[in-house]
């Protein structure tokens, strides 16, 4: 007796994506940095006002704290307000938004090396900042240039 594969019927966006993802790989990579780097941003963006991942004011460099004009408890809340910030730009326009969140992570970076004791971190920052980038590279042939336009 033959058997014959049945295709699961379309639900929408996501299977389109998925079937494209299959069919080109770099879709695919955009399709996961895109998600990735929602994510991120958005989880340790909101983990600066719980501080249940770390205790995020271990990692600010005293010069930075120095220079805010906040403590350093309120620096890291207005990083994580930028960060949250930083997720919703990465959904609504990636092509703009990981360019932005690439030179974020440079800054992270920077702060990183000029504070002894976390040049492991830095190092992964400095990969972040990398996918970022490749991430800014896909989305020109993933995304169109300029801002939505609203029909009236």
């Amino acid at each position: 007796m033959a058997t014959h594969s049945i295709p699961a019927p379309s639900t929408g966006w996501s299977s389109h994506a998925l079937a494209r993802a299959k069919a080109d790989p770099a879709y695919g990579a955009f399709v996961l940095l895109w998600l990735g780097f929602i994510a991120i941003p958005l989880i340790m963006g909101l983990d600066k006002f719980f501080n249940v991942l770390t205790n995020w004011e271990n990692y600010l460099a005293p010069w930075i704290e120095n220079l805010s004009p906040f403590s350093a408890h309120g620096t890291m809340m207005a990083i994580g307000v930028v960060e949250v910030i930083a997720a919703i730009a990465m959904i609504l326009r990636p092509r703009y938004a990981a360019w932005i969140v690439s030179l974020w992570l440079a800054g992270i970076v920077i702060n990183l090396l000029t504070y002894s004791g976390f040049y492991d971190v830095a190092l992964r920052d400095f990969g972040l900042m990398v996918a970022a980038i490749a991430l800014g590279l896909l989305a020109r042939g993933y995304t169109t240039p300029g801002f939505r336009k609203t029909h009236k």
